[in-house]
């Protein structure tokens, strides 16, 4: 790695203190933590199937179809359970496993609306609700316009 000229070199009591500090602090169970991510997402996406099964079955609907309603449900879901404040402490052991999926999106969306209740419908819920899923939102929506416009200039 090399030292950037602008900064000053450690001294013996800092470096000591690096090696201690990096010698002291635990090391992330990354196996555990990617094992349990796995379990939870595709917990996730057995219950989104079930969901698309079920109304595929009990409204007669295509798999296209049954996809839209099952994944309202899912939202539905993901927000109850933050709402509930259980969503986060089912995340603390899931990790990504929820926050990838749309419980995820539903999770950011919930949690930044009851953070700024107190500051009314308006100006607390409509303007910070989208505060942390916006930028994604944005970037998805984005990205789709680009890839929707290649699309249309070069394969048609």
């Amino acid at each position: 790695m090399a030292r950037d000229p602008k900064k000053k070199p450690l001294t013996v009591d800092q470096k000591r203190y690096t090696e201690m500090v990096r010698d002291l602090v635990p090391r992330p169970p990354y196996l555990r933590n990617a094992a349990l991510a796995y379990l939870f997402g595709g917990l996730v996406a057995v219950i989104g199937q079930f969901f698309t099964d079920i109304y595929k079955i009990t409204l007669n609907m295509s798999d296209k179809e049954a996809g839209n309603p099952a994944v309202a449900t899912m939202i539905f879901i993901g927000a109850l359970l933050t709402g509930l404040g259980v969503f986060d402490k089912i995340a603390r052991y899931a990790g990504a496993g929820l926050a990838v999926p749309v419980t995820g999106f539903a999770n950011s969306v919930t949690a930044s609306a009851l953070e700024f209740k107190k500051e009314g419908l308006v100006f607390g819920v409509g303007s910070k609700m989208f505060m942390l899923a916006g930028s994604v939102i944005t970037f998805g929506v984005v990205t789709a316009f680009f890839v929707g416009l290649i699309y249309a200039l070069f394969v048609f």
